[in-house]
């Protein structure tokens, strides 16, 4: 299982090896703009690495929203990023399920979505594959909640798109993380990355604050079966940069081994 973190983009392969990462997740862009990624000089030695790579979307898209001036762009920069992150090998685009304002019907989400796929077919798809994740607030989110979730993947899973799992959200959503691996997977039948997070605050908050591992809300017990039971890679968007992240990943490779250990002295 790989196991990673989110870091700056100028230098992931540096970045992953201060951290001794074999898998990380950036930004191709300022997360708080429309700007579209442009080509990355380092292309070549990112796709000659062993390092895996995920790209996160920016926090301004929103596809599902009823708002025409964020929607529509947010469907071109949907494209661009997966064109861009194919382009230097990544595993796929990690976006959020969005939301609309609280007095639209979620049907419109849902359907919203599934057109985001459809243009996208006219053109020959997605350039790589889309992980949707859940999220931790709104109260008229796409995937705060997971029966919400399962009404999306109802509309988009014949489309091919894969599942990111956010602990913290899950928790700050009110989702009992004992059961998020089951749940989603009769949902969806797949999770493809998890992002292991530690919460600062109470479980339904709906606050969306990250925490490194046992330093917060979670049980870390608890999150640490997620993480074995996802089997899946995982990154961690934890605060305190390379020291605190790689105390981190340790930690999760150090459970997971001594997981697998008791498992095979249980025959």
């Amino acid at each position: 299982m790989r196991i990673g973190a989110h870091v700056s983009p100028a230098d992931p392969l540096d970045e992953a090896a201060v951290r001794d990462a074999d898998i990380v997740q950036f930004f191709l862009s300022n997360p708080q703009s429309w700007a579209k990624p442009t080509p990355r000089p380092d292309t070549a030695s990112l796709l000659a690495s062993d390092l895996a790579i995920v790209i996160h979307a920016p926090y301004l898209i929103n596809v599902a929203t009823t708002n025409n001036r964020v929607r529509v762009p947010s469907r071109g920069l949907l494209s661009a990023y997966a064109a861009a992150a194919h382009d230097i090998g990544a595993l796929g685009v990690v976006v959020h399920g969005g939301h609309l304002p609280i007095e639209d019907d979620p049907a419109v989400g849902v359907e919203n979505w599934r057109k985001t796929f459809e243009y996208a077919e006219r053109e020959g798809g997605f350039a790589t594959r889309l992980f949707i994740e859940n999220t931790a607030g709104g109260k008229n989110a796409m995937t705060r909640n997971f029966d919400r979730f399962a009404q999306l993947w109802d509309a988009i899973g014949g489309f091919g798109p894969g599942v990111c799992i956010d602990t913290c959200h899950a928790h700050a959503a009110g989702e009992e993380l004992g059961t998020v691996v089951d749940r989603i997977t009769a949902i969806t039948g797949r999770i493809d990355l998890i992002h292991a997070n530690d919460s600062k605050d109470e479980f339904g908050s709906g606050r969306d604050r990250h925490d490194n591992l046992g330093n917060g809300r979670i049980a870390i017990q608890e999150l640490c079966d997620v993480v074995a039971a996802a089997d899946a890679p995982a990154i961690v968007e934890t605060p305190g940069g390379p020291e605190n992240q790689a105390a981190d990943i340790a930690l999760l490779r150090a459970f997971l081994a001594s997981r697998s250990n008791m498992q095979g002295s249980n025959p």
